[in-house]
C-alpha cells in the first residue's frame, strides 16, 4: 500500500514538472525542489520516474496501454489525464537531460553564486577552496566536451561559464597582488614612508604629482631579497594561476600579474629619485645637473638591476612555479619599462658632449654597469628576457666607447688651447697642470681604461692586464704617451711667446719638470716608462744647459782675465770688464728675481750651475784688481763675491719671494 502510494505521488510530480516546466533548467528546478521537500522524492526517484514516462511516451501504448502478458508488472493506479494542452507540450520536449548537462548546470549555478560576490572570494579561505574546485571541475567538463565533440551547443555554453569564471579569477589574482595580506620587510636602509625628509633629498615637488615620494636611503649591500608578497599570498596566487594556465588563459594571467607588479617597481624606482629623462633633455642638460642625475643614477641602477629586479625574478618564479613560459613572459613585461629607463639615461651620457670633464662620471657609471653584468645571467636566462641582458650589454659598450672618444677629446682640447697667454714669470701653463692631474686622476681608474682602449668592453673578474714597466705597450699607455707629445709640442709653441730665450728656457724646465714629478708619482709612470722618464728627464737637463748658456755665456765671456804673465789684460781693460759685468748682472737679477722655479729642487741645481759658471772667474777678476797696482787707483767694487754669491741664490723666487 505504502508503495502504491509513492508511486501515486511520483506520477503526480512527474505530471506536475512536464505542465509547468518550460524549460530544462526550470524543469531541474521543480525537481530539486520536491526533492527537498519530501525525502521519498529523491533526484534519484525523480530522474526515474521521469526517464520511463518519457519511455512510455514514445513506445506507443506499451506498457500500460500496449495489454501485457501473465508476467507483465501489475498496472499502477492511473492518475488523471492531463490537459490536452499538456499532452500537447509533452510530446515536443527535447531529449533526456544527460548527466554532462546536468554537471553544466551545477558548475554554473555554483560558479555563478561566487561570481555575483561584492567582496574578495579569497577572504574566505572555505569559499576559496570551494570556488577552485569548481574551476578544476568546469576544466576538466571543458576538456572533456572537446574531446568528444557531440554537443557543440553545451560545449558553448561551457566555455562562456569559463570565460566568466576567468574574468573573476583576474580580479582576485590582481587583488591579491596589490593587496597582500601581509606587508613585505622592507629592504635595507629602507624606504621612507613619513616623507619628513623629502624636501631635503629631492626638492619635494618633483613632477610626480601632488604627494612627493619618499625617497629611498643609501644602500651598499645589495646582497638582499625584497619579499612583496608573504608566503600564502604566494601560495594563493600559484593556485589562482595555475587554473588559469590549465584553462588556456596563461597570457592573460601573465598580463595580470606583469600589471599588478609594474606598479610596484614604477613606484620603487621613482623612490630612489630617478626620473625618467628624454635623449634631448640630457644633451640640452647642464653637465652640473647631469653630474647630480648620475650620482641618481648609479646607486638606482645598482638598486633596480641587483636588488629589484632579481626580487621580481623570484617572485615570479614562485607565482608561475612549473607554468612555463608565462612566467618569464609576466616577468619581463614588469620590470622592462623602469629598465630600459635606467638603460635609455646611459645611453643618452654616452651619446651627449665628450668633453674631458666628463671622464671620470663616465667611468663610474661604466664600472656600475660592467660590474653588474655577470649577476644578470641567472636572472635574464630565458629567451624573452635575453633581449633585456643584451640591452644592459650594449649600453656597457656605448660607456666604454664614449671613454674613448672623451680621451680623444683632451687631445684636441690640448692642441686648440691657445697660445696667446704666456705664462707669468714662465712658471707651469695651466693646461700643463690641468693634463697631468687629469691623467694622473684617470690612472685611479687604471683596469677600466685598459679594457675600455683594448676594446674589451664588459670584461671583469680577470687579472689587470700585464704591463711591462720598461717597455709599455698596451693601448692606454700608447695613448697616454701620444698625450704627453701632444701636450710637450704643445708647451713648445708656447714657449715661443717669451721675447727673452732665457725666460723660454725657465718656461720648458718648469713644465717639464712638473710633468716628471706627475708621472713619477702616479702610475703613469708604469704606463710611460723608465726610458720615456729618462728622455724627459735629459730635455730638462738640456732645457737648463740652454739657459746657461742663453743667460750667463756673455757674463763668463766678459769676466774671462787671461792668465798672469805675457797676454795678462791691462788694469783698464780688467775695470772695463768689471764695469760691463756689473751692468749685465744687475740686469740679470732684477729681471730673473721675478721668474719662476717652481720646483724646489730644481731651483736649487739652477742656482748652484750660475754660481759654478760665475763665481770662480769673477773672484779671479776681483783678486787681479785688487792685487793690481794701477787697478787699485780708483777701483770700484759694486758687488762683492759675497754680494753676487748672495744675488744669485735669490732668483727665480718670484711670487714666493
Amino acid at each position: 500500500m505504502a508503495e502504491d502510494g509513492e508511486e501515486k505521488l511520483l506520477a503526480t510530480v512527474q505530471h506536475i514538472v512536464q505542465t509547468l516546466g518550460s524549460s530544462d533548467t526550470m524543469t531541474e528546478d521543480i525537481l530539486r525542489v520536491f526533492s527537498n521537500y519530501d525525502g521519498r522524492l529523491s533526484l534519484d526517484k525523480l530522474y526515474a520516474a521521469r526517464a520511463a514516462a518519457a519511455s512510455a511516451a514514445g513506445g506507443g501504448g506499451g506498457g500500460l496501454g500496449g495489454g501485457g502478458g501473465e508476467h507483465s508488472m501489475p498496472e499502477s493506479p492511473t492518475l488523471p489525464p492531463p490537459p490536452a494542452a499538456a499532452v500537447s507540450a509533452a510530446a515536443g520536449r527535447p531529449p533526456p537531460v544527460t548527466s554532462m548537462e546536468r554537471t553544466v548546470r551545477t558548475l554554473d549555478r555554483q560558479i555563478s553564486q561566487f561570481v555575483a560576490m561584492d567582496g574578495l572570494i579569497w577572504a574566505d579561505s572555505a569559499d576559496a577552496d570551494a570556488f577552485l574546485e569548481a574551476v578544476d571541475d568546469l576544466i576538466g567538463t571543458v576538456q572533456e566536451l572537446e574531446a568528444a565533440g557531440t554537443n557543440r551547443g553545451l560545449f558553448d555554453r561551457a566555455e562562456e561559464l569559463l570565460s566568466r569564471c576567468m574574468a573573476r579569477l583576474e580580479e582576485e589574482f590582481r587583488a591579491l597582488i596589490e593587496r597582500p595580506d601581509d606587508a613585505a620587510p622592507a629592504a635595507p636602509g629602507g624606504f621612507r614612508s613619513d616623507g619628513s625628509d623629502d624636501e631635503e633629498d629631492f626638492g619635494g615637488g618633483d613632477g610626480y604629482g601632488d604627494e612627493p615620494i619618499p625617497i629611498a636611503k643609501p644602500v651598499t649591500d645589495y646582497d638582499v631579497v625584497i619579499d612583496a608578497l608573504s608566503p600564502g599570498s604566494v601560495a594563493n596566487v600559484h593556485q589562482i594561476a595555475r587554473r588559469m594556465v590549465d584553462a588556456g588563459f596563461g597570457r592573460e594571467c601573465a598580463e595580470v600579474y606583469a600589471a599588478a607588479r609594474r606598479g610596484f617597481v614604477d613606484e620603487s624606482v621613482a623612490r630612489l629619485g630617478v626620473r625618467p629623462r628624454t635623449a634631448e633633455e640630457v644633451h640640452a642638460s647642464s653637465w652640473e645637473e647631469l653630474e647630480f642625475d648620475i650620482a641618481r643614477w648609479i646607486p638606482a641602477f645598482n638598486m633596480v638591476f641587483r636588488i629589484l629586479i632579481p626580487s621580481e625574478r623570484r617572485l615570479c618564479d614562485r607565482v608561475f612555479d612549473g607554468l612555463a613560459p608565462f612566467g618569464d613572459l609576466a616577468f619581463v613585461a614588469a620590470v622592462r619599462t623602469q629598465a630600459l629607463q635606467l638603460i635609455s639615461f646611459g645611453d643618452a651620457i654616452s651619446s651627449s658632449s665628450r668633453a674631458p670633464e666628463r671622464l671620470f662620471r663616465v667611468v663610474d657609471m661604466y664600472e656600475a654597469v660592467r660590474d653588474l653584468l655577470p649577476d644578470l645571467d641567472p636572472v635574464f636566462a630565458d629567451p624573452y628576457s635575453a633581449a633585456l641582458r643584451a640591452e644592459v650589454t650594449a649600453v656597457c659598450n656605448t660607456l666604454g666607447s664614449s671613454i674613448k672618444g672623451i680621451f680623444m677629446e683632451l687631445e684636441n682640447l690640448i692642441r686648440r688651447d691657445p697660445a696667446r697667454v704666456a705664462a707669468h714669470g714662465g712658471g707651469i701653463h695651466p693646461i700643463t697642470r690641468y693634463v697631468m692631474n687629469y691623467l694622473r686622476a684617470a690612472c685611479g681608474s687604471r683596469q677600466t681604461l685598459e679594457e675600455v682602449m683594448e676594446g674589451d668592453f664588459g670584461a671583469v673578474g680577470g687579472a689587470a692586464a700585464a704591463v711591462d714597466p720598461d717597455r709599455p705597450t698596451s693601448s692606454l699607455a700608447v695613448h697616454i704617451a701620444w698625450i704627453m707629445d701632444v701636450l710637450h709640442k704643445n708647451l713648445d709653441i708656447k714657449s715661443k711667446i717669451y721675447r727673452d730665450p732665457s725666460l723660454a728656457c725657465i718656461f720648458l724646465m718648469n713644465n717639464g719638470k712638473y710633468i716628471i714629478l706627475k708621472v713619477n708619482d702616479s702610475e703613469l709612470g708604469v704606463l710611460l716608462g723608465d726610458e720615456w722618464i729618462k728622455q724627459m728627464t735629459n730635455r730638462v737637463r738640456r732645457w737648463s744647459m740652454d739657459y746657461q748658456r742663453v743667460t750667463w755665456g756673455k757674463v763668463t765671456t766678459v769676466l774671462q782675465t787671461g792668465g798672469p804673465g805675457v797676454g795678462a789684460l791691462p788694469a783698464t781693460a780688467m775695470k772695463q770688464k768689471l764695469r760691463m759685468f756689473n751692468t749685465y748682472f744687475q740686469e740679470i737679477y732684477e729681471v730673473q728675481s721675478e721668474w719662476v722655479i717652481a720646483d724646489e729642487q730644481l731651483r736649487v741645481d739652477v742656482r748652484a750651475a750660475v754660481a759654478e759658471a760665475v763665481m770662480p772667474v769673477y773672484t779671479a777678476l776681483i783678486s787681479r784688481l785688487k792685487s793690481s797696482p794701477e787697478a787699485r787707483h780708483d777701483l770700484y767694487i759694486k758687488y762683492t763675491p759675497e754680494d753676487v754669491e748672495a744675488c744669485i741664490q735669490h732668483l727665480f723666487e718670484g711670487a714666493a719671494k
